[in-house]
């Protein structure tokens, strides 16, 4: 990544988690596209998110429109709308960076780790974009709560972040690291399986042990 940010799209910038993105991406100096299902409710949330921020430039935008004018775009949605999602950019993410995050939740049992048929969310994403979409998967396992907050408190949210171009994983690694947290590089896309199904068993700890907003933390000290 070049010292001049890139303008990253958030889809589903409008829900908990994207929004709590968006936030920490503006924070950190990045210049971000809110994506929603209508151009209304991305203007909406832009407008919002800018207030907040002390007036700075937050753009709102539908889905496609976020996805042809940002360089990254991360795709923060239920998985229900994970497939209505991705069919309507396809074609505006050819040549991208394209993030997801999705979590293969069915309610009600989402503390219940439930992967689909194609592996999991993030093999079902690169499989549909195809080889031209650099596809990583990363950002499941922090709680949208922490993302919201003013100040976000990432010390036990380590990010894993995967996906088979290791360029595009790093470009994601250093935008996670500028907004507080602690991203690794953890293999292909089909390690995603793992990050997916932690989610469930953090919900299941949240409930059983009142904790809000439970992480992981990678112990031990890279030696490269």
């Amino acid at each position: 990544m070049t010292d001049s940010k890139p303008t990253i799209a958030v889809l589903g910038g409008t829900g908990d988690l994207g929004g709590g993105l968006a936030w920490q991406l503006v924070k950190a100096g990045y210049s971000v596209i809110i994506g929603s299902r209508t151009n209304e409710k991305g203007e909406a949330a832009a407008r919002a998110l800018s207030e907040r921020a002390g007036g700075k430039t937050v753009q709102g935008m539908d889905n496609p429109g976020a996805a042809t004018a940002a360089e990254i775009v991360v795709m923060t949605v239920p998985f229900s709308n994970q497939m209505p999602t991705l069919e309507t950019v396809r074609d505006a993410v050819q040549g991208k960076i394209f993030v997801d995050a999705t979590v293969p939740l069915v309610p009600p049992k989402v503390m219940r780790v439930q992967l689909p048929e194609g592996g999991s969310a993030g093999m079902i994403a690169q499989a549909y974009l195809g080889e031209n979409v650099r596809v990583v998967s990363a950002f499941q396992n922090v709680a949208a709560a922490h993302l919201q907050a003013d100040e976000g408190h990432f010390d036990d949210c380590d990010v894993l972040v995967t996906g088979n171009d290791a360029d595009a994983r790093e470009q994601v690694v250093q935008f996670a690291q500028a907004i507080g947290m602690k991203a690794w590089h953890a293999g292909s896309i089909n390690n995603s399986v793992v990050a997916e199904a932690l989610t469930s068993v953090l919900i299941f700890m949240n409930k059983k042990y009142k904790i809000a907003g439970a992480g992981i933390k990678i112990t031990g000290e890279p030696q490269v």
